[in-house]
């Protein structure tokens, strides 16, 4: 039963919000795949996004900056217009 998987084996989900400081705002969780996800894998990580948070970052980068001053989680995304001084926001 996937249900009772433990994180690591679940998909990374990447999604859209409504929030933040600049109107939407990223968000990453382990969940389970549905039927209308998109599936990607990079790396060995398996990523699920739904369509409509897909439709905002088509075309996006992520990337883990672990460095001495490392974010985190940093997305590069070409359809987002402006983006807030933290990173995880943008319109």
């Amino acid at each position: 039963m996937q249900a009772d998987l433990p994180d690591a084996t679940r998909p990374l989900r990447v999604l859209i919000e409504t929030g933040g400081c600049s109107g939407f705002q990223y968000g990453m969780s382990f969940d389970e795949a549905k039927a209308e996800d998109a599936r990607f894998e990079s790396e060995g990580v398996q990523i699920v996004i739904d369509p409509t948070s897909l439709a905002y970052l088509d075309g996006s980068n992520i990337d883990f900056d672990d460095g001495l001053h490392g974010k985190g989680f940093e997305i590069k995304n070409p359809n987002a217009q402006s983006t807030c001084g933290c990173g995880k926001s943008f319109s």
